[in-house]
């Protein structure tokens, strides 16, 4: 699935939830979908302009400039579902963190340790972000259909964020251990 038909899904997916400016689709991503998918703006006004020319989103002017209100119609509707049963796409990740580690030997295991005591934070700061989101969806109604599911990617979130924390204390004793005389 190319680039922009991943974006068409998290889009569609989105409005699925509820219609939205292009702004509120940008966060209702970032908010509920952060810890494993990001949109830029850059990515989702085209995006929301190509799906309208196919007739997949209808658009309601807003009273301002850019407040203008996306709907999903049916035709966008029956899209999402075909783009949801399509095989996912594995992405290469890009993590700046460990492609200095890798060649650490260049700036040395105390810099590296920061490095990697910036990740672990980060990790941390993740797992106490995925924990008020369990609890926030916890709290909707049991019968609420996507319960169960936002449940599971919270659960897939806060399994990464713990095994990044626990890499992260293993490789800081590694690193300690480089150090010591």
């Amino acid at each position: 699935m190319p680039r922009a038909t991943q974006t068409d899904l998290a889009v569609l997916a989105a409005l699925s939830v509820a219609p939205m400016t292009g702004y509120a689709v940008r966060d209702a991503i970032r908010t509920h979908l952060g810890s494993f998918w990001n949109e830029s703006f850059g990515q989702i006004y085209p995006a929301l302009a190509r799906l309208r020319t196919e007739g997949l989103v209808e658009v309601d002017a807003g009273e301002r400039t850019g407040s203008s209100v996306h709907r999903l119609t049916a035709a966008g509707r029956a899209r999402l579902v075909e783009l949801m049963r399509e095989p996912a796409v594995m992405t290469p990740p890009r993590n700046g963190m460990l492609l200095r580690l890798f060649f650490g030997d260049v700036i040395g295991a105390e810099a590296c340790r920061a490095l990697v005591g910036e990740a672990r934070e980060q990790a941390v700061a993740q797992l106490a972000a995925l924990a008020a989101a369990r609890r926030e969806t916890e709290a909707e109604p049991a019968e609420l259909p996507q319960r169960a599911y936002w449940l599971m990617t919270i659960s897939a979130g806060e399994h990464t964020a713990r095994a990044s924390i626990a890499w992260a204390d293993e490789t800081l004793a590694a690193l300690t251990a480089l150090t010591a005389p």
